[in-house]
């Protein structure tokens, strides 16, 4: 039996506005800053992001499907448990992530002084070297809001 390598590309978007009076996580991580994200989770902007890339690669529905703002049982679960559940549903359908690359765009702080540590995250949470971050600003156009943008390559084995 042969086997083949099916490649699929994923991309991936969120943004949350930045409120006071909540934690604020990014790659899986609690950041110290005086904001947080606005969102029926904890708000991750990057993990959910990172997950709608990995589902539309695979072909699967979005995290808004899988975990609807409408679900009081899903009020403040924490990414880490919705890439869980995504990593999950990529394994029984036979795909395996090849990379991911990821664009911050945030004008309320730099992402630069944190870029390993949030590096380090992602490689420990998604179980790949091949991570990429990128940060970027509008040049102070938009301080309210933090935006991501992902893109994922997968591999799926079938055998012929």
């Amino acid at each position: 039996m042969n086997k083949i390598d099916h490649y699929r590309v994923g991309i991936g978007y969120d943004s949350h506005k930045f409120v006071k009076g909540k934690k604020f996580f990014l790659c899986g991580k609690e950041i110290d800053f005086p904001y947080g994200l606005k969102g029926h989770s904890d708000a991750d902007v990057v993990l959910h992001s990172i997950c709608d890339a990995l589902l539309g690669a695979c072909g699967l529905p979005d995290i808004g499907e899988l975990f609807p703002d409408t679900d009081i049982k899903t009020k403040g679960i924490s990414s880490r448990k919705i890439v869980s559940k995504v990593l999950k549903l990529l394994k029984n359908e036979k795909f395996k992530i090849v990379n991911i690359d990821v664009v911050i765009v945030c004008d309320k702080f730099k992402i630069s002084p944190m870029k390993e540590k949030l590096l380090a995250s992602l490689k420990k949470i998604f179980k790949i070297e091949n991570i990429n971050i990128k940060g970027k600003t509008t040049e102070n156009e938009s301080k309210e809001y933090i935006y991501v943008y992902s893109i994922v390559l997968v591999k799926k084995y079938e055998s012929l």
